[in-house]
């Protein structure tokens, strides 16, 4: 035995025999692992609570949205004439084309005083019926736990779950078509949920983009381009410092105007060119602007006698830029990620053509050749490389 002081006195433990410190030793691991596999189960618990709770709201919000439309649709059975008209940003003069507006302001429908007081008293009182069925929805599905700590579950798994899902996005955006396809869906499937989220929304409209850009058919293509953009031209008036948003939008616009007429391209050119600005002051180290960038200086230098005609009839100051321009964008496209595309080093090997320094077009030329094909704009590229190399 081991004597052991205890206050004033002392007692005798009698030490354990090897076999029995074993066997305890045994003992206290068996309750250890029993503990570390009962704190995963709770962790797991939680877990699925917070995902069911996201998924009932989730739900909740479609409901009441598709209550809202058809209510709408109840309250006017019959088609109400209105007459649509915008301005463009250029001239101010009215267009009635088909009610978009190029200059990034809203189409106004003319309707009666009493149609807007009768409409906005009813989603009034739907908006107060939907936040308290939404509230009624929370309480119902999380009776376990109180409305703080039921809110703070909310945004934890609302947030881990945008965290989770922009990856897979951005991750099947840089995939083969297929995979760019899948990135489509998933956003167009987790848009009632995110939809106020300014990471979410731009890449739904990169996905517009994507989908333009993989469609054959012109009014698929043109059909992407108008979502994708109507899309940002809504996040924009939010979120006016996103980079992202304003890249995006003058992508989507160069997308449209390939399947507009000439005074529609020329038009956007400047919105474009106003956007990708805009996205170069708020981030200017992103590569993908810059080469943007450098594409529209190349495009303007290169202009038809045709063009030119048309801008200079329908603008005071039309739009200017030289090779010369579009050549420092590729460089400082260069600088910023070496090998960012095939398609830039193949711009960067035509400006210097143009320049008449054929040693260093000759010089970028081999460069291009050395990164493979990612896009279909790179597979243009590949192709241009080959007639200027033969």
């Amino acid at each position: 035995p081991v004597p052991i002081e205890v206050g004033s006195g002392a007692v005798s433990v009698p030490l354990l025999q090897p076999e029995e410190q074993v066997d305890l030793l045994e003992r206290l691991d068996f309750v250890l692992r029993n503990i570390a596999e009962l704190r995963k189960e709770v962790e797991e618990l939680r877990s699925s609570l917070q995902r069911l709770a996201a998924e009932i709201v989730s739900e909740v919000r479609s409901h009441l949205e598709e209550t809202q439309r058809v209510t709408r649709r109840r309250r006017f059975p019959f088609p109400r004439e209105s007459s649509s008209i915008y301005f463009t940003a250029s001239s101010g003069a009215a267009n009635t084309d088909d009610g978009e507006s190029e200059g990034g302001y809203t189409t106004a429908n003319a309707e009666s005083d009493y149609d807007r007081e009768s409409e906005r008293e009813s989603e009034e009182g739907e908006d107060e019926v939907s936040c308290e069925t939404v509230r009624t929805a929370r309480r119902d599905s999380l009776d376990l736990v109180n409305e703080e700590e039921t809110h703070l579950l909310l945004d934890s798994s609302l947030e881990e779950g945008l965290g989770q899902l922009l990856q897979q996005a951005d991750r099947l955006h840089g995939g083969d078509e297929q995979e760019k396809r899948e990135g489509f869906q998933l956003l167009l499937n987790n848009k009632l949920a995110y939809a106020d989220q300014k990471d979410f929304v731009w890449r739904l409209a990169r996905a517009h983009s994507d989908m333009c850009e993989i469609a054959e058919d012109t009014e698929e293509k043109r059909s992407y381009a108008y979502d994708g953009k109507e899309e940002l031209e809504v996040a924009l008036q939010k979120w006016d410092q996103s980079a992202e948003c304003h890249q995006w939008y003058a992508v989507l616009c160069g997308q449209l105007s390939e399947h507009e007429s000439i005074q529609k391209r020329i038009q956007t050119g400047y919105v474009f060119k106003e956007h990708i600005d805009k996205a170069i002051e708020l981030k200017p180290e992103d590569p993908k602007s810059h080469y943007l960038l450098g594409r529209w200086c190349y495009q303007v230098s290169h202009l038809g006698w045709l063009e030119k005609k048309a801008a200079s009839a329908l603008f005071e100051a039309p739009p200017t830029a030289t090779v010369q321009d579009a050549l420092q964008n590729f460089l400082r496209v260069e600088e910023l990620s070496p090998g960012f595309s095939k398609a830039g080093r193949v711009y960067i090997a035509k400006c210097y053509k143009d320049l008449g320094n054929n040693s260093a077009a000759t010089l970028w030329m081999n460069l291009a050749s050395e990164l493979p094909a990612h896009t279909k704009e790179d597979e243009e590229s590949e192709r241009e490389l080959e007639e200027m190399q033969s």
